[in-house]
């Protein structure tokens, strides 16, 4: 499953356009995020790339989780979101 990254600074336009194009092409996708800001991004990805795969007859449904990740030597808590069609 491709995951794809989002920071606070991402553009969500950007990532729901990226978000749009894997999930056509692979029928599913991981969206990772690390904080608030980046969580913030993530859903508004997920609700714009909904607009996106609509009038293909795709309904897109994201099922969120925890999940652990190491970034810097350090363990943190990222928030993934499986985000494919209903």
């Amino acid at each position: 499953m491709e995951v794809l990254k989002v920071s606070a600074s991402s553009k969500p336009k950007s990532v729901a356009g990226a978000l749009a194009a894997v999930v056509r092409e692979k029928g599913v996708v991981e969206i990772q995020a690390v904080g608030a800001g980046a969580v913030n991004q993530g859903v508004k990805a997920i609700a714009i790339a909904r607009g996106f795969v609509a009038p293909n007859g795709i309904d897109l449904v994201c099922v969120p989780a925890f999940s652990e990740i190491e970034i810097d030597g350090e363990e943190r808590t990222a928030i993934r979101f499986i985000v494919g069609p209903r």
